[in-house]
């Protein structure tokens, strides 16, 4: 029998660079998303939602907005996923955005220490307040999770253990270099961090996720997905509206989410990034999305 499924809402863009994500739970689950889960054959039980936090612009801390309402929202996703753990669910996370992965592994690596994370991502997220001018935390989080030099110390100090993540724990798949910064590439570097490209994604979903797999350790797994890895003009769902004509379509994506979902080591999933006003002109591609997860999910 497949464990029983928490869905979690996170409906925060503290982190982001504009409102709207913080309406992505609530907009999936009124499309009927619970539904669709226990359809697919999930005993779902919906937890709610953590705190309502919409961006607005951080004029005191202009390098990292809305530190204290990011820190916040890490903290309410953790306790849930931890609790959800301890009932020995799996979990879906829906974000909000790209911090939550940060309260996933607190929890997860409290569950198991050795646990991994399957970050799929246009963006490697390893900027700090110091090495962008952007401010926003969301492109920022596992450089936290790392504790690379110049992270914000409160948000490093709310993950629990320091790091929060080694190298050997964290695989990216769907990254497009071009849009990393010097300092992400440098990182990536030094670190010798394990990653995929964003066409060879696109071009072979299931053998790329199944190659990450077979990296990451042989404990637990979350997974992360940021919609921006998406083809934009295939699936406008993200914040970022940069990915027009590069990346996997929603399609191919639902192959590797599938694999990777299906694994015998998978815990959670969690969604960053959704804005559900991207979708005004293709409303149809929140329901595709929603099969998506539903497919990711299902028994195996």
């Amino acid at each position: 029998m497949p464990r029983d499924l928490v869905v979690v809402g996170a409906p925060t863009s503290a982190g982001s660079y504009a409102p709207g994500q913080e309406t992505a739970a609530r907009v999936l689950r009124e499309l009927g998303l619970i539904d669709q889960l226990r359809a697919a054959g999930r005993q779902v039980r919906d937890a709610g939602d953590g705190p309502v936090q919409v961006w607005s612009p951080d004029r005191r801390h202009p390098y990292a907005q809305n530190l204290t309402a990011v820190v916040e929202a890490v903290g309410a996703v953790a306790d849930q996923v931890a609790a959800a753990l301890a009932a020995d669910a799996d979990v879906l996370v829906l974000g909000g955005n790209c911090t939550v992965a940060l309260g996933v592994m607190r929890a997860l690596t409290a569950h198991d220490p050795d646990a991994g994370l399957l970050y799929i991502d246009r963006h490697f997220d390893l900027n700090t307040p110091q090495s962008t001018t952007d401010g926003a935390l969301d492109w920022m989080g596992l450089a936290h999770a790392l504790d690379l030099p110049g992270a914000a110390e409160p948000l490093v100090s709310a993950l629990g253990r320091r790091p929060l993540l080694t190298t050997a724990q964290l695989y990216f798949l769907g990254v497009e270099v071009a849009a990393a910064t010097s300092w992400e590439r440098d990182q990536v570097e030094r670190l010798g961090l394990p990653w995929c490209a964003s066409a060879a994604l696109a071009a072979a979903p299931s053998a790329q996720a199944t190659r990450a797999l077979d990296v990451l350790p042989r404990a637990a797994m979350a997974v992360h997905l940021d919609v921006d890895v998406l083809d934009f003009t295939d699936a406008p769902l993200a914040e970022s509206t940069d990915g027009r004509n590069s990346g996997p379509s929603l399609d191919r994506l639902s192959a590797a989410l599938r694999a990777a979902c299906r694994d015998q080591r998978f815990r959670v999933l969690s969604i960053g990034e959704l804005n559900p006003t991207r979708a005004a002109g293709h409303p149809e591609v929140l329901t595709r999305f929603i099969g998506c997860l539903r497919n990711a999910l299902r028994p195996v």
